[in-house]
């Protein structure tokens, strides 16, 4: 009878496991659906910012604006997008390989590395590796960031790169393409307009008032948190999907451990059952003789 109660416990305790990891699937679930309408939401805006950066870029002499100077990368300033939690499957380790091959192409290259991290994953590495210097850390992000949320970030950026200490402000985010797929990828934030985009024939032939310097002045910044924000988005919209997924994985397993144990506890019963009918049995027989 011990083996069937150490059974009993092992079941008890992966339905309750398997009663945490639904209840994590479902949270992640209604998360992953208001951020994904949010970077929906905001992905046409997003597109329609690099148009315009690039189109600006295009009818003004950028030389005489710091922020779309282009010069040799011997620095570079990475804003690293992760989570603050784990159980997300392969969110982490997707996007903190992609800034290691940064980091390591930047290394052969001679190019010194800047590092603003959103998250602790993020910022536990990036403390730990040599030749990196941690510039900026962001735990807690909220999840509809706003203006007082990205500004001190677009801030930082902006004046390491007018300043010259860096030579390009990259963003290393997940996009999120759809439930099941999201990809590790590096967004090129500076310098502005770098990172040429299809112009659409609405914006080629748009009109800027009063001129397009004064609108390149002005807007270029708003530009930038936008691209800032969208990338954020991307990543939480991917970052909750991955937790949907991977929470659950856990519970289908939970559930098919469950049906083993169970397997194996009636199996047990019924050969304890039969022991103790052969015990019987052989008992009845003695005392007959």
């Amino acid at each position: 009878m011990a083996s069937t109660q150490l059974i009993k416990s092992r079941i008890r305790s992966v339905r309750n496991t398997r009663q945490i990891t639904k209840a994590m699937q479902l949270v992640a679930a209604s998360k992953m659906r208001k951020v994904q309408e949010a970077a929906g939401q905001t992905r046409y805006f997003s597109q329609t910012a690099r148009e315009l950066l690039t189109r600006l870029r295009q009818l003004v002499d950028i030389k005489q604006y710091a922020l779309y100077s282009t010069r040799p990368v011997q620095a570079r300033l990475t804003i690293l997008i992760t989570s603050d939690r784990g159980l997300a499957g392969a969110y982490n380790s997707n996007v903190l390989k992609q800034y290691l091959n940064t980091l390591k192409a930047d290394k052969a290259s001679g190019v010194k590395n800047y590092t603003i991290a959103i998250g602790r994953k993020g910022s536990s590495i990036a403390t730990r590796l040599e030749d990196v210097e941690l510039v900026g850390a962001y735990h807690d992000f909220p999840m509809s960031p706003g203006a007082n949320e990205l500004q001190p970030i677009v801030t930082a950026a902006v004046q390491m790169f007018t300043e010259q200490t860096v030579d390009a402000v990259d963003i290393i985010y997940t996009e999120f393409k759809s439930a099941v797929v999201q990809q590790a990828k590096t967004l090129k934030l500076l310098p502005a307009g770098f990172e040429e985009t299809d112009v659409t024939e609405q914006i080629r032939l748009a009109v800027f008032e009063p001129s397009e310097e004064a609108v390149l002045e002005n807007a270029t910044l708003r530009l930038l948190e936008a691209q800032l924000l969208q990338a954020l988005l991307e990543s939480f919209a991917s970052e909750e999907s991955m937790r949907m997924l991977a929470m659950k994985n856990a519970t289908d397993n939970a559930n098919e451990l469950v049906d083993d144990l169970t397997l194996v506890f009636n199996n047990a019963r019924q050969a304890a059952i039969t022991q103790e009918l052969a015990e019987i049995t052989g008992g009845a027989e003695a005392m007959s003789e």
